[in-house]
């Protein structure tokens, strides 16, 4: 039988017989779970976790052949989730490029896109709307036949939104409906129309713009759509069996998330204490996903983009930031759930950097890493619908997850340093193999 050492990253080594199994040893376990970690040796077998032994407790190595990852005592941990992402956005200043760029290009994009967040360590993330109806679809289905490698993915429509609402991008003067972010209906039976167009399309995810967005043109306070309206496309979605997410800034559109059982509501800033309780009282019902770094970003770093510090609009964010914050705080101590996820893929927040958001949850909303790396692991798995199968490092559960040079349970800084993610692997495979493990490889008989 020969025999394959792959050597020569951060310290650590391969070896192996070349079997299917997959055994990294001499890690600092960190499960996802919360607790401490903790030294020992975690077995992969195809694309599960096949067996966890703490150091002392007996020795996989013994009796399962396979490959040998030796960590040299680096943090294995879940990959990340990031529950608000949006493969079709592109890194460019503004929303027009995103509405502009023709399909063709798009696709390419996104392809770009998807393995920029996987090699950020992020892999899975809750698709939060795209930018053309099938786009989601179509990215989703090629990840999961491997045809270019990316997080896994869940399938949003693009934002449903109101005329005159958030996403109705047209000039009056102009009737063209290419011109839009999301796709623009008005009363209960366009509303039944386009679900169920979006669902026959494949996608996992309705989005309902429920609120306005500043730099839209429309006030984060404002609300645009009716009751009749939301109970249309919660009704029809849910009978699909299927997931409802909501553009929701204001105080209004988080009560009417849970009055209507809207799963997962995006941005939340602005509350009140009756949503607070509502959310409160529902809480195993719903999750929230504040995307600070669009907030933080869009008020302070913009400038470039014709955002300054001090104008209106950058004040309108800031504005928003602080009810945010202050939100996300009185969430967190009632015990809602909420996630990591910043609305990546603008140019002052660019896809990739998406693991500053765990730096944001414990320096502003006061989570501690841990808390911050649940919010990115163990509750994403829950926003997936994966959540007994993915988030966490335990027996039996998918094989997502990275090896890290450094602590991300005392500064989940280091997860924002790519070269400090040593391994990265998806479904049991190597995404990122150790550093320069092919030109170490030996094989001998």
């Amino acid at each position: 039988m020969s025999e394959s050492t792959f050597t020569n990253w951060s310290g650590g080594s391969i070896t192996g017989s070349g079997d299917a199994n997959i055994i990294f040893s001499n890690v600092r376990i960190l499960d996802g779970t919360g607790e401490a970690p903790y030294s020992g040796e975690v077995t992969v077998s195809g694309n599960r976790i096949k067996t966890i032994s703490r150091s002392g407790m007996g020795s996989s190595l013994s009796s399962n052949g396979g490959r040998r990852v030796d960590g040299r005592g680096m943090t294995l941990m879940p990959g990340l989730i990031d529950a608000h992402l949006h493969l079709s956005w592109n890194n460019a200043p503004g929303i027009a490029p995103i509405q502009m760029m023709p399909i063709e290009e798009h696709v390419i994009n996104c392809i770009d896109m998807a393995e920029t967040v996987l090699n950020a360590g992020f892999t899975a993330g809750r698709g939060a709307a795209a930018a053309k109806p099938r786009l989601d679809v179509v990215i989703r289905d090629a990840i999961n036949s491997g045809r270019f490698p990316g997080p896994r993915y869940t399938a949003a429509s693009p934002e449903i939104t109101t005329i005159g609402g958030l996403g109705d991008m047209v000039p009056p003067h102009i009737q063209h409906e290419g011109l839009n972010l999301g796709i623009v209906v008005s009363g209960p039976e366009e509303i039944r129309a386009t679900v169920r167009e979006m669902l026959k399309w494949g996608n996992d995810t309705i989005k309902l713009n429920l609120s306005g967005e500043e730099v839209a043109g429309m006030g984060a306070e404002v609300n645009q759509m009716s009751d009749e309206e939301i109970a249309m496309a919660v009704s029809e979605t849910k009978r699909r069996g299927k997931t409802l997410a909501a553009h929701a800034r204001s105080a209004e559109s988080i009560k009417l998330c849970v009055k209507h059982g809207i799963d997962i509501i995006y941005h939340a800033s602005f509350s009140d204490e009756e949503a607070l309780d509502m959310l409160e009282a529902a809480k195993d019902k719903h999750i929230v996903a504040p995307g600070l770094a669009w907030l933080i970003n869009t008020a302070r770093n913009a400038g470039e983009y014709g955002i300054k510090p001090g104008e209106p609009l950058s004040i309108a964010y800031e504005r928003e930031l602080e009810n945010a914050v202050e939100t996300m705080k009185k969430m967190h101590k009632r015990g809602i759930r909420v996630l990591i996820g910043g609305d990546y893929g603008f140019a002052w927040t660019p896809m990739g950097t998406n693991a500053k958001d765990l730096e944001y949850f414990v320096d502003l909303l006061g989570f501690t890493p841990m808390e911050a790396i649940q919010a990115a692991t163990k509750y994403g798995g829950q926003i997936m619908q994966m959540e007994n199968e993915l988030g966490l490092i335990r027996e039996g559960y998918l094989a997502d997850m990275l090896l890290v040079d450094g602590d991300p349970s005392t500064d989940v800084r280091v997860l924002q340093d790519k070269k400090r993610l040593v391994a990265i692997m998806k479904d049991g495979k190597f995404h990122k193999f150790p550093e320069n493990t092919a030109a170490g490889m030996r094989i001998s008989a």
